[in-house]
């Protein structure tokens, strides 16, 4: 297997070098980036997941692009590594057993994978939908009564009216919301089950991965109805079958204790692997402002396979996503760049870093790693300029959207200078924060900007292919994007940031009513509070005293791991309400009231 493994890799290399092994043309050229993106958005390199062998092939190979291009490596050669989770499976230790029978994990229960790991013997207790909300015209409490305290509760997924697409429950059907609902109201474990109006085959859940390696306060498994039914049997007028029909037709709570014990174990493993961002630099040549820095960024990963929880958009289709628009149509664009303002260094005022991120599609994990493990100080970094998808300029709609228009005092301006030597029309969006790797460096304070030619109909499916790439545009939105940074690199004073619109949401559901107006930071992993990576000035927290970087513990007295729990905390809210949210800030606690 290692022997294959290398002849893999090698066999990539020897590909790409021999490909590119000739003199590049420091002119931004269709040919080459005809080469670029079709060798990185290949079917052989499988779709370019984080952590996978393919990925660190392609990080191999733009580091090697941008060592041709004449750019300087710091650490490791030009490769900055950190860890993410690929996603759980399943342990050894998995166990359940139930009046003298044991139930075989993968068939009749398994582990949920936000479950902690533990051991369980104690009573359960049937709450139906694990619901209790009372707020507007919605009151429903499926705890009423029930003393659930260390004890199992049995949950039905979903809720009593899913055949009705604007049900107001349909905010309440999130199982981690259940389980933490669970854990608040004294229970020491979770068991869903799957009512027929959901599955009528009775089959357990995937163990699928949610991108989130935040873990629940309780156990928490899924068994199927048949198991469910041995725990109910005490009582024959008591199965899943007749429960959902009854509170589903009566539209009222049905909970109960169930008096015989449950034993489970469960054994979740988190698997993690290491991935990669690309790097390298250009130093300016004016004695002064080459201490000062302009990044172009764009991500290199893309979803795999795809499949359910990978983020395509066609998730029961398990096939090569190559990602071609997605993002090779950028790290092409910063490897011409590299190119062509290499050739150009003596002429450049403020140095440059190119980065290549990983993990993007995880949560733009590789662009908040690198803001926090800069090379250099942060406020040496005086804008950024992000690539991604800027591949698929339309012919009958043609236009570069650029946003963050707002996030410096002179973009505009600069812009519309610039506009009149690029045929294709500008779109201007102020805003800072969005959903690609720009985000991370305007949470810094750092001026961005974010060109794309936009989403389409092959974004996140198998067809986003090299073929499908408009190649003499994206040497336009290029041609574009070089005099941008030329005027960044070279004009004699750096923009001035300025905060435009919210650095965040607080999440991203929709169906919050209130906000703190913070930055969660969604890249954590040590389940000790959810830090604020930004605190959007005149927002609800900042009037109470909030400050970057402080650790949210609790809200309105209950606690806060991760961002799950903070999401679940606000659903909870209202507005208008105060309340109070405990931060750890330099080691210390203090608690604050948010006027909502």
């Amino acid at each position: 297997m290692k022997n294959k493994r290398f002849l893999l890799i090698l066999s990539h290399l020897f590909l790409y070098f021999a490909l590119f092994a000739q003199q590049y043309n420091a002119e931004i050229t269709t040919n080459e980036l005809k080469s670029t993106i079709g060798y990185l958005a290949s079917d052989s390199l499988k779709g370019r997941k984080p952590g996978t062998k393919e990925i660190t092939i392609a990080a191999n190979y733009i580091q090697s692009q941008f060592k041709q291009a004449g750019l300087k490596f710091n650490k490791n050669n030009g490769l900055q590594n950190f860890d993410i989770v690929t996603g759980v499976s399943l342990g050894k230790e998995n166990k359940y057993f139930f009046n003298g029978q044991y139930g075989i994990v993968g068939k009749d229960f398994t582990p949920l994978a936000f479950s902690k790991n533990a051991f369980l013997f104690t009573k359960v207790v049937f709450v139906g939908y694990g619901i209790s909300v009372n707020k507007d015209s919605l009151k429903w409490d499926d705890y009423k009564g029930m003393d659930v305290s260390g004890k199992w509760v049995m949950i039905l997924r979903g809720h009593p009216e899913l055949s009705n697409a604007d049900s107001r429950f349909n905010e309440f059907v999130d199982q981690r919301d259940k389980a933490l609902l669970a854990s608040d109201k004294g229970a020491a474990g979770v068991i869903f089950v799957t009512p027929v109006e959901i599955n009528k085959t009775d089959e357990i859940v995937s163990l699928n991965y949610d991108k989130s390696p935040s873990v629940a306060n309780l156990p928490v498994i899924n068994i199927t109805r048949k198991m469910a039914n041995q725990i109910l049997s005490n009582d024959s007028s008591h199965t899943i079958e007749k429960l959902e029909i009854t509170i589903n037709k009566t539209k009222r709570p049905n909970s109960f204790q169930i008096p015989e014990k449950l034993l489970v174990k469960t054994d979740i493993k988190i698997d993690k692997q290491q991935t990669q961002n690309v790097y390298g630099t250009i130093e300016g040549s004016d004695p002064i402002l080459k201490n000062e820095y302009i990044v172009i960024g764009a991500h290199y990963d893309h979803l795999g396979f795809g499949g359910a929880g990978s983020g395509s958009r066609m998730p029961d289709t398990v096939a090569v996503h190559n990602g071609a628009d997605d993002n090779a149509s950028g790290v092409a664009g910063i490897i011409e760049m590299a190119q062509k303002l290499s050739a150009e260094k003596t002429n450049l005022k403020r140095s440059i870093i190119f980065v290549a991120f990983s993990a993007e599609e995880m949560g733009l994990l590789g662009s908040k790693y690198f803001v926090k493990n800069l090379p250099i100080k942060s406020n040496q970094v005086k804008a950024m300029v992000n690539l991604d998808m800027i591949g698929r300029l339309r012919q009958d709609d043609p236009y570069i959207l650029i946003s963050g228009t707002g996030t410096a005092t002179e973009s505009e301006s600069l812009l519309n200078g610039l506009k009149k030597n690029t045929q294709i029309p500008l779109k201007y969006s102020p805003e800072g924060y969005g959903a690609s790797d720009h985000s991370s460096f305007y949470g810094e304070n750092i001026p961005v900007f974010f060109l794309t030619t936009g989403a389409h109909e092959d974004y996140h499916t198998p067809f986003d292919d090299a073929d499908r790439i408009n190649y003499e545009g994206e040497k336009q939105v290029l041609d574009f994007t070089y005099l941008l940074l030329s005027d960044l690199i070279n004009r004699s004073k750096s923009l001035t940031f300025k905060e435009s619109g919210p650095k965040s949401t607080d999440g991203y559901r929709g169906d919050l009513k209130v906000t703190l107006g913070i930055m969660p930071d969604f890249a954590t992993q040590d389940e000790k509070g959810l830090r604020a990576d930004m605190v959007r000035k005149d927002g609800p927290a900042s009037k109470a005293g909030m400050l970057k970087g402080d650790v949210i513990v609790a809200i309105d007295g209950k606690s806060v791991k991760n961002v799950y729990e903070y999401m679940a905390r606000l659903k909870q809210l209202q507005k208008g309400q105060l309340v109070s949210v405990d931060v750890i800030r330099n080691g210390q606690k203090i608690v604050l009231l948010v006027q909502l």
